[in-house]
């Protein structure tokens, strides 16, 4: 009897801490959605960001899965406020300055073509 008590205890208090994150991410103004959105961006992120020190390598087909990638990643950041991505922020301006490089030499290959 006592270890289903405290087993029913337990799972209260995992729901309780559910219920109280969920409310906290809610009072932020952010929707639950677009903050399990940008949790999983958060990790495409440390992932591009390793992938963007080698820009210079990346044939025209990686350049291509990293710029859609990377728009992901802005999309779901640009949902939450920056305070809470500011640790990420470094990560966050390496991909964003090699995608920017790598829009604009496409831009220019195409150009000259």
């Amino acid at each position: 009897m006592g270890l289903i008590a405290v087993i029913y205890i337990l799972i209260l208090i995992v729901f309780g801490l559910i219920v109280f994150s969920v409310l906290q991410i809610r009072m932020a103004g952010i929707k639950v959605k677009d903050f399990w959105g940008f949790i999983q961006a958060n990790q495409l992120l440390d992932k591009l960001y390793t992938f963007s020190k080698t820009c210079s390598l990346m044939s025209p087909q990686e350049q291509i899965l990293f710029l859609s990638e990377a728009e992901k990643v802005f999309e779901a950041f640009d949902k939450i406020p920056p305070i809470v991505w500011e640790e990420e922020y470094r990560k966050y301006n390496e991909v964003l300055e090699t995608y920017k490089n790598i829009r604009v030499e496409r831009w220019q290959k195409n150009s000259i073509k």
